[in-house]
């Protein structure tokens, strides 16, 4: 036993010795590549070509918004920019390549092989985690999957080891579960954090903690872009700027390092004092899923059945939550779920289409298509339509899994779920277009555009919905649009409320809902000539930017925020029935049971029923 403790501080000795050896590496982020010609390649070859004339640089290290809309295409590219590098390095994600991608983060996995890190080097332990939001607008955040991944790093890390901590986010609340990190880095001795996203070289401090953001490698109005050379010494760390082109470096910053203690400090954490204002709605149950959940979940014999960011279906029991079965897929789901009489149809991001038995999560069938599929499906007489990040849209026969039709005319993929309207599949792609096909056939009846040419405007993300021969669709442009349904001509379009993508519709097709970016819900009257707001209710959210469409069921109208608050209210006295903070992540679009039973689910991955009276 004294042997044992006499080798285990031995180690401790060494890795403390380590630690005061000197190292330099450089310090990347937000290369913005884009599939475009010209200065984001340019500037990243340029910084690559440089880093490979340096002898002393120990490695490399890159913080996030490593593409400019996480594309496979931009991908691949930057992966064949970096592999001309000659030092090693480590990567993660930041905003912009899980934001908008077309895989839900499976392409970047499978390209540089990992979305988060940890190694050692001269007794300090490097970790890096990758961030979001994943596929849908929202705040920042670290995945679920990363935190549950960093306390097992963590659980063997010795306390006394040096640590440095990566990720494209600063530590603060632009990510909305900042507090799960800096809570537990300061528990260790966290020398420093290294963090993108600001896109200039400025020092800051998460809570007590020592950080640093790197500048873009983005040349700007620049002649060339730049990057940072990091040197750690015994007492220090220096930053400085280096130009790829001159060469010329611009030191601007030191943090002194020794053995760090954190306070606890009174910092500001997330409030869940709305639920003391609203006794009357509870959680049945929360089940903690170990990834993020960022899609509608479904509900059958039941079940609620619901997909994570780690690939796996699941299903809970909808009285207590307890686990009944779950199927594991090879790719992120974010995918809602619909169900037909007894089975279950859902899309991953391992570019298959699963149809399970809903009772015991048994394979019906799959389908295999060219890409990850992300869009929720829409199932109507034992027919699923859903479109793929290949750039087609499918329907396919629920029975037997055959492929029906597919409409392969899209430029971008399809992440939203598929409205069924007067013999039409309508929906949207992030090619800049709202669709019509014929639900028949698949073939193109109309297309439409909000008159933007970018991309980040296209109707992508707003589920339309529809009445009296009129689609109504939210883009982020912040117009509500209405929609000719027989030829996709342009009826009327109002920004009169800032609505960005949560629509919905009442139960008796009189009134459009619409979630602004400030506090309002606002109903607007279903009218093919002119666009006319009947009523706007203050609810009290604060800024709002997420996707979560409004649902009329048993005259309540539910919703949900990025704060992680999902409201019911009486759209006929405009008045807040109750409200309930699950947690402090986005919540999706809801799924009603009945009257005093809501499903709800956060991008954190909390399910819950949430039970009123």
């Amino acid at each position: 036993m004294k042997r044992i403790f006499l080798l285990a501080l031995f180690s401790c000795y060494i890795t403390l010795l380590n630690a005061q050896q000197p190292f330099k590496f450089a310090f990347l982020s937000d290369t913005h590549i884009s599939t475009d010609p010209g200065v984001p390649a340019d500037d990243l070859r340029r910084t690559i070509a440089d880093l490979n004339l340096q002898t002393d640089l120990d490695f490399v290290v890159i913080t996030g918004d490593i593409t400019e809309m996480g594309t496979a295409e931009e991908i691949k590219l930057a992966k064949s920019i970096f592999n001309d590098l000659k030092i090693p390095y480590r990567i993660v994600p930041g905003n912009h390549d899980s934001g908008w991608s077309e895989s839900g983060g499976v392409d970047f996995i499978r390209e540089f092989g990992y979305d988060k890190f940890v190694f050692d080097h001269k007794g300090y332990r490097f970790i890096g985690t990758a961030s979001g939001p994943y596929v849908r607008m929202s705040d920042g955040h670290i995945p679920r999957d990363a935190v549950v991944w960093l306390d097992s790093v963590l659980a063997k890390t010795p306390k006394e080891q040096p640590l440095v901590f990566l990720n494209h986010y600063p530590l603060n609340n632009e990510l909305d579960n900042w507090y799960e990190i800096t809570d537990r880095l300061k528990k260790y001795n966290t020398q420093f954090v290294l963090a993108g996203h600001h896109h200039t070289s400025k020092p800051a401090d998460f809570e007590g903690l020592p950080a640093t953001h790197g500048r873009s490698n983005l040349r700007a109005k620049a002649e060339t872009g730049a990057y940072n050379v990091v040197t750690v010494r015994t007492d220090s760390v220096l930053f400085a700027e280096r130009n790829p082109l001159t060469k010329a470096i611009r030191p601007w910053r030191r943090i002194a390092l020794g053995k760090r203690s954190y306070e606890a400090g009174n910092y500001a954490r997330p409030s869940f004092d709305i639920n003391k204002q609203y006794p009357n709605v509870k959680p049945a149950w929360v089940y903690h899923s170990s990834a993020n959940v960022v899609s509608t979940p479904a509900y059958a014999n039941g079940l609620v059945i619901f997909g994570n960011s780690l690939g796996k279906i699941e299903a809970v029991s909808v009285k207590n939550g307890k686990p009944k079965w779950s199927y594991q897929t090879g790719g992120g789901i974010y995918s809602s779920a619909a169900v037909d009489g007894s089975s279950v149809v859902i899309g991953s991001g391992d570019g298959s289409i699963y149809s399970l038995n809903a009772k015991n999560g048994k394979l019906n069938w799959s389908l295999k298509t060219g890409a990850s599929v992300l869009g929720a499906v829409t199932i109507e007489d034992h027919v699923a339509y859903v479109g793929g990040s290949d750039h087609h849209f499918r329907a396919i026969d629920m029975k037997t899994g055959k492929e029906l039709w597919s409409f392969g005319g899209l430029t971008g993929s399809v992440v939203s779920k598929p409205l069924i309207y007067e013999g039409k599949v309508i929906f949207g792609s992030w090619d800049t277009h709202l669709y019509g096909l014929d639900k028949t056939t698949g073939s193109l009846l109309w297309k439409w555009n909000n008159g933007s040419p970018v991309r980040h405007f296209s109707p992508a993300m707003c589920n339309p919905v529809a009445y009296g021969g009129v689609v109504y669709i939210v883009a982020p442009d912040k117009f509500l649009s209405a929609i000719d349904a027989s030829n996709g001509n342009t009826l009327w379009r109002s920004n009169a409320a800032t609505i960005r993508e949560s629509i919905g519709i009442s139960a008796d097709n009189q009134l459009i809902y619409g979630k602004t970016m400030n506090d309002e819900i606002v109903a607007f009257k279903t009218n093919k000539t002119k666009a006319e707001l009947v009523w706007r209710l203050n609810v009290g959210f604060g800024y709002e930017h997420v996707p979560s469409m409004l649902i009329e069921n048993n005259g309540q109208v539910y919703f949900g925020t990025k704060s992680g608050v999902t409201y019911s209210i009486d759209p006929e006295h405009q008045k807040i029935n109750w409200a309930h903070k699950l947690d402090n992540s986005m919540i999706n679009t809801v799924n009603v049971i009945d009257k005093n039973r809501v499903i709800v689910a956060s991008m954190d991955g909390k399910v819950s029923v949430l039970r009123s009276r």
